[in-house]
């Protein structure tokens, strides 16, 4: 059957079920979603028709007010003005026109909500937009308002884009159940360029596409094994926006991939940054990028943002969720659904089966599952890392004994993820007085990424929430910490008293933290204290071994020696990875239990290590297969 007789057989069978009252001016496939249009949508909210449909076709069906009845911009802000009380404080209206929705930030969301939603149903009836109402962010985010303003001014491109989505994922299935195979591009017996394919018989699945930053020599995923034809690759799933799983993904709209990308909300957002300044360090460098900001604007365009727990078609038999990770904020486990209930597969991506000050731990059930893939970072029988109380008192150790003999203590940190939680470490140590008080210095990427955090507090540990809107302490708005703004203040930082720095990259492969480090490192007073992974061929993971001496780069060219006399020190307690005792204990509890088990980024000693420990311990309980899978191997799971 051809696509468009398919896609109008299912127009005409919703068609010949929703009541004519409800004035249903088209039906269209946008993305993974069946948007009805309608001049009389309040027609169709109440009929229990939409729902039993969705069950039955087992599709995404939601109900849209046609263009042509909705209030304009200007008169819809009115009226949401005038229905809503001033006391909520509204702070912002924008709106998608890709999907009639109108966005209301406000200070008090509970009075825009109103008893029981009855303001917003006021505001719906009223404009016939749908509104959503989010939280005003106590930090403001360029990112966030630059998404919204591409994705808003081109709203009919947009649209375009959804529907010839749409298309490719509600097309017909002509083999059902038929064959899946797995083949690794990238980050198997390695940390870094993280990139997998899933094929059936019907479509083709990418699952992250990074790079591997501390090194030119494989750097990139292998794009160019005969598994892969780019026309043929019907979604990206994105993890978490880490470079090292995403930092790739533009260059694949720069050679004509037209397909979707699909994450988390804050994924989707510290991505787009990070990705901006994976270009702007690049020209800094003098290095050509392997893509510009035409393509980063065009994966944007192309980005479908999920829910944990939202069930979504990417493609006629695959289907996709996301769940939390708990290693940054918006990491997901990533669990594909083939076929008619043939077969199930879980990734974990990056993930930390731990409770953080940041971040709840990493889910462990699952509808179904017959193969998990897992990280293996930290799988070697000494990565065993300390308690999370028993790291915070090293670390408040570490800075106490710099601050005391006059130093200063840089602390490279990653700028989503750790960059966080050791803001909210050190604002709780400084409100106990366990940590000498001292000036705080946040530089790089780190104040952007943690304006993103705020705005999306449904992500982070529910006790952090609770602090944050229960308890009036907010610690990324302490006053402990000022933002470093350009070269002339970094002069007056490391020409100034004792203070603690926290600075991008957290590997030390460019960025301020490597300014810091290159003026403090001559002086014993000082010490530098590495929190997170450092990558095989970082300059963070040179100094983390200990180097003394080390070639001074400028411009490409080696131009000297620096020598190291600080004090190093490594606190591995703040890991956003799970370490050996978690990876091992996630494979035993995982429900249900799988059947093949598949070990993943880590250095290969460590994949292999960790994948025959498994195969032991878990074959005392059940029969499993496990592997440690090379880069450019093909395996088939059914």
């Amino acid at each position: 059957m051809a696509i468009e007789d398919s896609l109008e057989k299912i127009r005409q069978d919703l068609l010949s079920r929703l009541p004519a009252t409800a004035g249903v001016t088209s039906i269209e496939f946008e993305g993974p979603e069946i948007a009805i249009y309608a001049r009389n949508p309040k027609a169709l909210g109440e009929q229990t028709v939409i729902k039993t449909l969705a069950k039955q076709l087992r599709k995404r069906l939601v109900i849209r007010s046609d263009p042509i009845i909705r209030k304009t911009h200007e008169q819809t802000e009115t009226i949401i003005r005038e229905i809503v009380p001033k006391e909520a404080e509204i702070t912002g209206i924008a709106f998608n026109d890709t999907i009639g929705e109108v966005i209301i930030e406000a200070r008090k969301p509970g009075l825009v909500i109103g008893r029981t939603g009855s303001t917003l149903e006021q505001i719906r009836l009223q404009t016939l937009w749908r509104p959503t109402v989010i939280r005003t962010p106590p930090l403001s985010s360029s990112t966030i308002l630059k998404i919204r303003h591409a994705i808003q001014s081109s709203s009919e491109e947009r649209k375009t884009i959804l529907r010839q989505i749409g298309r490719r994922i509600h097309r017909p299935i002509h083999i059902r159940n038929g064959w899946i195979r797995l083949t690794t591009l990238g980050g198997f017996r390695e940390v870094g360029r993280m990139c997998q394919l899933f094929q059936t018989p019907e479509s083709t699945i990418m699952v992250d596409c990074g790079v591997n930053v501390g090194t030119t020599e494989h750097a990139f995923p292998r794009l160019d094994l005969p598994e892969l034809d780019l026309s043929s690759l019907d979604a990206l799933v994105i993890t978490h926006a880490h470079l090292d799983h995403c930092g790739f993904a533009p260059f694949l709209y720069k050679y004509g991939f037209e397909g979707p990308v699909y994450c988390t909300a804050p994924t989707q957002n510290l991505m787009t940054m990070l990705q901006i300044d994976y270009l702007e360090v690049a020209h800094r460098e003098g290095k050509v990028a392997p893509y510009g900001l035409k393509d980063i604007r065009k994966l944007i365009m192309h980005t479908i943002p999920l829910n944990y727990g939202e069930v979504t078609d990417i493609a006629p038999d695959v289907r996709l969720t996301l769940h939390n990770a708990g290693h940054i904020l918006g990491s997901s486990i990533v669990h594909l659904h083939f076929g008619d209930g043939q077969y199930n597969l879980a990734f974990t991506g990056d993930f930390k089966y731990a409770k953080s000050r940041l971040l709840e731990p990493a889910i462990d059930k699952f509808p179904r599952l017959e193969t998990l893939i897992m990280e293996s970072t930290y799988g070697a029988p000494s990565d065993i890392m300390p308690s999370r109380k028993n790291s915070e008192r090293v670390l408040v150790d570490y800075i106490n004994r710099t601050l005391k003999v006059g130093g200063k203590v840089l602390v490279p940190v990653l700028a989503v993820g750790r960059a966080q939680e050791l803001l909210v470490v050190i604002d709780e140590h400084m409100r106990r007085k366990t940590l000498m008080e001292a000036p705080v210095f946040v530089d790089g990427m780190i104040s952007e990424a943690t304006a993103i955090h705020t705005a999306h507090p449904e992500y982070l540990a529910r006790e952090l929430r609770d602090k944050i809107f229960h308890q009036g302490q907010n610690p990324f708005t302490a006053e402990y910490f000022t933002q470093v703004d350009g070269h002339d203040a970094r002069t007056e930082i490391i020409e100034g008293g004792p203070c603690i720095i926290l600075a991008t990259s957290g590997m030390l492969t460019g960025g301020p933290s490597v300014e810091y480090f290159k003026e403090l490192a001559g002086d014993a007073r000082n010490s530098i204290i590495f929190v997170s992974y450092q990558v095989e061929g970082t300059l963070g993971r040179r100094i983390q071994k200990g180097r003394r001496q080390l070639p001074l780069v400028n411009s490409g060219r080696h131009s000297g020696v620096i020598n190291v006399d600080l004090q190093i020190h490594t606190v591995e307690g703040f890991s956003g990875h799970s370490d050996r005792r978690q990876l091992v204990e996630y494979a035993r509890r995982i429900q249900p239990k799988p059947e093949r088990v598949l070990t993943c980024h880590g250095e290969a000693t460590k994949c292999i290590n960790l994948s025959s420990h498994l195969h032991r311990d878990l074959a005392q309980r059940r029969r499993v297969e496990t592997r440690a899978l090379q880069n450019f191997e093909t395996i088939r799971l059914v």
